[in-house]
C-alpha cells in the first residue's frame, strides 16, 4: 500500500513514520520541504508537490494547520488523486469540515473525515485514537492506515462532518481542563503553597487524571517543550465557539478558555505547548 502524507509537522511526521514502521511505502509533502526532508532519513519519499505525493497513492493523509490549507492540498490534488481515499486527519471545525467535503464531491475526491485525538508523544508512538466518519467501504480501505497510526479508531458516522463534530467537543474538555490546571497552579504559587501538594491532593481520587499531572509538572518547571501549540488551541477554541454559535449553544467558558491562550500567545508563548497557559495567570 502507498501512503500519501500531507503536511510534516508534529502531526503528520509522527504519522509517516508510524506508517513507515508498519511496512507501508510512504511519500511525504509539506509547502516547506526542510520540514519533511528528515523523514527521508526513515524511508519516506520526499514529493516536491502534492500532485507528486498523491499520484499512485491508495490512501492520503492531510495533516495540514487550517481550512485553507486543507482546501488548498484537495484543488491541488485533484487530478492526480485518482480512486484514493483521503483522510482528512486536521481540525477544521463544521464550516471548514463542510467546505472540505463540497470541494472533494466537486472534484470527485472520496474524502474521510478523521480527525485524531493525541498529542506528539502518542502519535510518535502510533498510539492515537482516530475518529472517522463517511463511506464505510472507504474507511475499510483505508484501514490499514488508521490501524499504524492509532491504537483505537472510533467510527462516529457515515456523514462527513460527524468525527470533526466530535473532536471539538473532546477538545473543548482538553482546553478548559487544561486552562483551568493553569489557573490552579498559578493561584497555589501565589498563595505561597506548594503546587506539587495540590497535585498530590488529587492524586487516586474522583477528580484525578493522569493529564493534569503531565501539564501540572510542566507548569510548575515553566518547561514548555511543545507538543500540542498554544497557536493550535487559540485556532481550535474559535472553530469550537463557531460551531456552538451555530447550533445555540452558550460559549461562556469557551469564550474564557480562548481569551487566556491568546493572551498567552500574545506574551510571545505561541508556539510553545498548551501548558504555556498556566502563564496567563
Amino acid at each position: 500500500m502507498k501512503v500519501a502524507v500531507l503536511g510534516t509537522g508534529i502531526m503528520g511526521a509522527a504519522a509517516a513514520r508510524s506508517l513507515l514502521r508498519a511496512d507501508l511505502t510512504v511519500h511525504v509533502w509539506n509547502r516547506s520541504v526542510a520540514k519533511a526532508q528528515p523523514l527521508a532519513v526513515d524511508g519516506a519519499t520526499v514529493a516536491a508537490s502534492v500532485r507528486d505525493a498523491v499520484r499512485g497513492a491508495d490512501v492520503v493523509l492531510v495533516c495540514v494547520f487550517d481550512t485553507d490549507a486543507v482546501l488548498d492540498v484537495l484543488t491541488e490534488m485533484r487530478e492526480s488523486v485518482g480512486d484514493a481515499v483521503v483522510l482528512q486527519a486536521s481540525t477544521i471545525g463544521i464550516e471548514g469540515t463542510r467546505r472540505a467535503a463540497e470541494t472533494a464531491a466537486e472534484h470527485g475526491i472520496t474524502l474521510v473525515d478523521a480527525p485524531v485525538l493525541g498529542t506528539k508523544q502518542p502519535a510518535e508512538q502510533g498510539m492515537l485514537t482516530t475518529l472517522v466518519s463517511g463511506d464505510p467501504a472507504a474507511i475499510e480501505r483505508a484501514t490499514p492506515v488508521l490501524d499504524a497510526i492509532g491504537a483505537r479508531t472510533i467510527r462516529v458516522g457515515d456523514r462527513v462532518g460527524r468525527a470533526s463534530a466530535l473532536k471539538l467537543v473532546v477538545n473543548s474538555w482538553v482546553g478548559t481542563l487544561t486552562a483551568g490546571l493553569g489557573q490552579s497552579i498559578a493561584f497555589a504559587e501565589h498563595l505561597d503553597v506548594d503546587p506539587a501538594l495540590f497535585l498530590e491532593v488529587l492524586a487516586g481520587g474522583a477528580t484525578d487524571t493522569p493529564y493534569a499531572h503531565l501539564k501540572g509538572a510542566a507548569m510548575i518547571e515553566h518547561s514548555y517543550p511543545t507538543s500540542f501549540s498554544v497557536d493550535g488551541v487559540v485556532k481550535d477554541v474559535g472553530l469550537m465557539r463557531a460551531a456552538a454559535e451555530e447550533v445555540g449553544v452558550a460559549d461562556t467558558i469557551l469564550a474564557a478558555v480562548e481569551q487566556v491562550f491568546m493572551t498567552t500567545a500574545s506574551n510571545g508563548l505561541g508556539s510553545d505547548d498548551m501548558a504555556a497557559v498556566r502563564e496567563a495567570f
